[in-house]
Order: C-alpha cells, then sequence, then structure tokens
C-alpha cells in the first residue's frame, strides 16, 4: 500500500486555525480488512512542519465516526473527544507547540457504517460493543494504521505525544518507527448511554480509561 499526499489548505473551525491536508491510498488494489476499497485519510494541523525538532507534536489518531461526529450521538464518546482534541492542541499551539489530528476514515473500528448501525440494533437487544460485532462474525476492531507514517513523515514528524486511551494504537507507532515519548489520556463525554460501551472498551478491549468506571 503507498498513501500518497494529495493537496491541502487552511481550515478555519470553531477551535481555531488549522492546516488540511489529504492523502489517498494509489494502489486500486487494496482493501481494508472486510475487502473494501480502501479511502482517502485527512490530517489536520496546527505549527508543523517545525524546523526546531525539539517540538514534540501532540497528536491523536482518530477514526471516522459519522454518528459521534457529526450527530453528536451519545451512544459513544467520538466527538467530544474530536472537539477536545481540537482545543487541547490549539491551546498547545499558543504555547509554542505543535500538533495533528489523524482522521482515518474507519468508521465503526473498521466495519463500516451499515454494519455499525446492525451492531447499534444489536446493543439495542443488550449486547456489549464487542460482541455485537462478533455476533454479526466482524472483528471487534477491523481497524489498519499503515497510513500513519507517511502521514506523519509528510509533516516531518516522527516522535510525537500520542492522546489516546488504546494501548494499540501506542504499540504500532512503536513498530513502525513512529516514537511515542508520552501518552496523554482523554476521558470526556461520559453519559449514562455510553458508561456500558467505555466499560467494555476498559474491561475486555484493553483500554486504559482511569475513571473508575
Amino acid at each position: 500500500m503507498s498513501y500518497q499526499f494529495i493537496t491541502q489548505a487552511t481550515l478555519p473551525t470553531a477551535h481555531g486555525l488549522f492546516d488540511i491536508h489529504v492523502f489517498e491510498d494509489t494502489d486500486d488494489t487494496a482493501r481494508d480488512a472486510l475487502g473494501n476499497r480502501k479511502h482517502e485519510h485527512v490530517m489536520l494541523t496546527v505549527g508543523l512542519p517545525t524546523a526546531d525538532k525539539s517540538k514534540i507534536p501532540l497528536v491523536r489518531i482518530h477514526s471516522e465516526c459519522l454518528t459521534g461526529d457529526a450527530f453528536s450521538s451519545l451512544k459513544c464518546d467520538c466527538g467530544p473527544q474530536l472537539n477536545a482534541t481540537m482545543q487541547m492542541i490549539q491551546a498547545y499551539a499558543k504555547d509554542g507547540g505543535c500538533g495533528a489530528i489523524l482522521y482515518l476514515r474507519q468508521e465503526g473500528r473498521g466495519i463500516g457504517l451499515t454494519n455499525k448501525i446492525r451492531a447499534y440494533a444489536l446493543q439495542d437487544q443488550g449486547h456489549d460493543t464487542l460482541d455485537a460485532n462478533l455476533l454479526l462474525d466482524l472483528p471487534a476492531d477491523a481497524r489498519t494504521y499503515e497510513m500513519c507514517k507517511p502521514m506523519l513523515e509528510h509533516v516531518g514528524v516522527d516522535k510525537v505525544k500520542l492522546i489516546t486511551n488504546n494501548p494499540n494504537k501506542i504499540e504500532y507507532l512503536n513498530d513502525i518507527g513512529i516514537e511515542v515519548v508520552a501518552r496523554v489520556p482523554l476521558l470526556v463525554g461520559v453519559n449514562p448511554h455510553n458508561e456500558a460501551y467505555l466499560n467494555t472498551k476498559k474491561a475486555r478491549m484493553g483500554h486504559m480509561i482511569e475513571n473508575g468506571l
């Protein structure tokens, strides 16, 4: 798989000004874990690239979540995480830092929007977020992260402070040569509709959620 930078522009947002970069997989035969054609991915940056290599950027890898990011769903914490991260990176940049959000087009932990809503229907029947996927004969998590290295390399990044609760992201970045020098935990948007979801991620998926859920 060969991910290439396509274009960039400035993006004013409610949280501040970002640069938006678009990347595409140029391999027409590339498929995701479910056999679907790979999509483009987006990166938001502030202060990158930088000539000052002593600056370690604050970075989040965020998987697309239409229901949470666009529709403010309370079933997950994705929308609040995205907005909080944008605010954190802008604040970090005002203090002289830099940062990036890698927005990966991997809806529903990589199973796609339709299957995600099918899984939601099973959750409505009492199944948790992991079992719902498995009952559909789908992986608990079908995401991949091979696109992260060329995206970060495009803005000269090989070390990051990673905003995440997911140990798999830390391990993967380190394995591909992006050094995670610190983990920044993120817990926002907790509500009665997603407490069970967060508990499942903590108890069954190994997420480092340190809030006494």
